[in-house]
């Protein structure tokens, strides 16, 4: 027999059995779009995190009070000494690196907001002029908060969009008054909507300068202070400078801790890289349950086409080429029961994106490749025994079925 005899043959064959072929095909379909669904998953995870990390802002550097040492916790708290603060003198001496385009300190705490009858209890975010730039925020209203020293107090404030809508409605927020704890803010500017970004609803957010903030929660302690490197090349420059500078500061002491964007994504992309590969090999043992399927369902047809086998033989088909019949029939079936998989499990991906919209659900290619390979070659290899007891069959006991 030639190529296309084997697969007409083969063809016929399953289409002899329908309902024997529809159930194997369904479990094989079944083990491929349970790989692509789930590594869909992993994946749209994965780029949701790169998403909300990107919109952090661009070759971001962040400084933190405290050293953190691969225990993720500061030696000094286990001594019971508490790390050294950082203040915005702290912040102003870091542009001294060439490294650096902007540097902002950042100042959070929490007040009650009012203006008129309505008050609610707001977060608080004393910062920079260049907090809007380094963070990639922008404006839908008014300005930001203008270039000034960050040891100047000046009473004007930034509003997130939810809060104006809550506390000014449909009224103009830009120009009026707003108090904040006991002191009141003139509105400079509204926020366009953004909505959440890792943790934080800058929808929920009243800017300040930082002194303003210091002089409000009683502290000259920042939270963090964030840096821009001028490119993506001079990230580690700027870290290494940042590190020597405060340390300058602080006595020779290495009190603080400096992250990089780039190394904390690079860490939650290899940990949910390794997620979509563990839920997708998960997912794979389907495959070799489909694979059982296929070789007791094809022993069993060996049974039933003794006779057909043994008229092959006893027409001079060798052992070899009735081992080709069965492998290329394991194969048409794998190939059919891929594709189905392949697209129940494109659907699966698409309805899991409509109903989950921030979730960027994709299955990555080398996760069909894979499962569409080992499909094959699972259905391949499961028909070895069946097809190696058809081929040892002797033609005459086959034909009179013995």
């Amino acid at each position: 027999m030639n190529f296309s005899d084997t697969l007409l043959f083969a063809s016929g064959s399953l289409r002899g059995s329908r309902s024997r072929t529809l159930l194997m095909m369904l479990a094989m379909s079944i083990g491929v779009a349970s790989v692509v669904i789930l590594t869909a998953l992993g994946e749209g995870a994965r780029r949701y995190v790169t998403g909300q990390f990107s919109s952090l802002g661009t070759n971001l550097v962040i400084v933190l009070p405290g050293r953190s040492e691969t225990a993720g916790i500061n030696p000094g708290m286990l001594l019971g000494q508490v790390a050294r603060d950082l203040v915005v003198d702290d912040a102003q001496a870091l542009l001294r690196s060439s490294a650096v385009r902007r540097v902002t300190p950042l100042a959070v705490g929490t007040a009650q907001a009012a203006h008129g009858a309505l008050n609610r209890e707001v977060v608080v975010a004393g910062t920079g002029a260049d907090f809007l730039a380094i963070r990639h925020m922008d404006m839908g209203q008014g300005q930001f908060l203008p270039q000034m020293d960050f040891n100047s107090a000046m009473p004007v404030c930034v509003l997130g969009d939810k809060i104006r809508r809550e506390l000014f409605g449909t009224q103009p927020a830009v120009g009026e008054w707003l108090h904040l704890g006991d002191r009141r803010f003139r509105v400079i500017g509204v926020l366009a909507a953004q909505g959440e970004s890792m943790g934080m609803n800058t929808d929920d957010l009243v800017i300040v300068p930082v002194a303003s903030a210091h002089m409000l929660f009683n502290t000259q302690a920042l939270f963090r202070v964030l840096i821009e490197a001028k490119s993506r090349d001079m990230i580690e420059p700027a870290k290494r400078d940042t590190e020597n500078i405060l340390m300058q500061r602080h006595g020779g002491e290495k009190d603080v801790t400096v992250i990089t964007q780039d190394a904390v994504l690079a860490t939650f992309d290899r940990i949910l890289g390794a997620l979509t590969l563990a839920v997708g090999g998960i997912a794979a043992i389907s495959l070799s349950v489909a694979g059982v399927l296929i070789m007791n369902v094809m022993l069993i047809a060996v049974a039933q086409r003794t006779q057909e086998i043994g008229l092959l033989k006893a027409l001079g088909a060798p052992p070899a080429e009735i081992r080709r019949l069965f492998f290329a029939e394991a194969a048409l079936l794998s190939m059919a029961g891929s594709v189905v998989g392949l697209v129940l499990g494109e659907i699966g991906s698409l309805a899991i994106g409509q109903m989950y919209p921030s979730l960027p659900v994709a299955a990555p290619w080398w996760a069909v490749l894979a499962a569409f390979s080992t499909a094959l070659g699972t259905g391949i290899l499961f028909s070895v025994m069946p097809a190696r007891r058809a081929a040892l069959l002797d033609p005459v006991m086959a034909l009179a079925r013995r």
